[in-house]
Parts: C-alpha cells; structure tokens; sequence
C-alpha cells in the first residue's frame, strides 16, 4: 500500500514537471509561422493554430491514413496545388495550408463555418452544398474546431444547445 502511493506521489510529480517542460523547438518554430503567415494571409491566428492543433497536435511530421501529411495536414494534391515540395518542412507546410486557408475564406466569403468544412472534406463537395452538409463527420469536425478557437481567442462558447453552437464565429 505505501509502495502504491509513493509510486503514485512521483508519478504526479512527473506529470507536473511534463506539463511545465518548456515547449520544444519545433513548437516554437511552427508557432512563429503560424502566427506571421496567418498575419501575411490575413486569416485569423486563433483559426490557424485550431487546425493545426486538430490536424496533428503539433506534430511536426505526422501522416494520416488518407495521405496527409504535416501540421496542417496537406493531402499531396493540394500541396502540389500550393507548390510545397516537402510537406513535412514546418514553414512549407504552415505557408501551404495558411494560403489554403486564406483562399477558401474568398472562396466562401469569410464564413468560417464554410472554411472549416471545406478544408476537412474538401472545397467541391461544401461548394455544393454550403451549409447543407450532412455528413456527420464533417459536423464533428467544424464543432471541435469551434471550441478550440473559441478557447484560442478566450471567448466562452454559449451554453444553450441551439444549431448556431456549430458556428465558428
């Protein structure tokens, strides 16, 4: 019993230590760019890092089972729309998916609801039909990402259970 809870005492002593570690240099190299391409492509910061904290956590390399790749999660062809030779060189891939993000908000007009979505499913399919997707996966997706840019720009998401909790903005 006591051996118990010496094991347990150290090991939240190690959970306080991790959690208080200094962010490594990767992070803070893909925070710089986050926050200067979103800046140069006038798409908001707290939108960017939302993405790129759902996408891949702040994993520099990390590759889905559909093929994408990156912090942003560049599927090939949109990084060879976009130019990027490596997508899992931090700066190619922030500037990449930061200037898809920054395209798709012209593309529907700044309704982020839309931007989301399509950046998750793609721009042809939320193209046709804008606010009318379905797919549940895509509803899960642009929620989760509404809370993390909520948390990101310190605004308190509503409590009420209404269809406009679904809104990023």
């Amino acid at each position: 019993m006591r051996a118990a809870l010496i094991f347990a005492q150290v090991l939240l002593a190690f959970s306080i230590c991790w959690a208080q570690s200094p962010k490594s240099q990767a992070r803070v190299e893909a925070e710089y760019y986050v926050a200067s391409y979103a800046h140069h492509y006038k798409v908001p910061i707290a939108l960017v890092r939302a993405i790129v904290e759902r996408e891949s956590n702040w994993q520099p390399c990390v590759a889905s089972p559909k093929g994408a790749v990156g912090l942003m999660q560049l599927m090939p062809a949109t990084a060879r729309w976009l130019g990027i030779r490596d997508r899992c060189n931090l700066e190619q891939n922030i500037s990449g998916g930061v200037r898809y993000l920054a395209w798709l908000m012209r593309l529907f007009h700044d309704d982020l609801r839309l931007v989301v979505a399509a950046y998750y499913a793609g721009e042809d399919v939320i193209g046709r039909r804008t606010l009318a997707y379905r797919n549940p996966d895509v509803v899960t997706y642009v929620a989760r990402i509404r809370t993390a840019y909520l948390r990101e720009t310190r605004i308190n998401p509503r409590t009420t259970n209404t269809s406009s909790e679904r809104d990023v903005r």
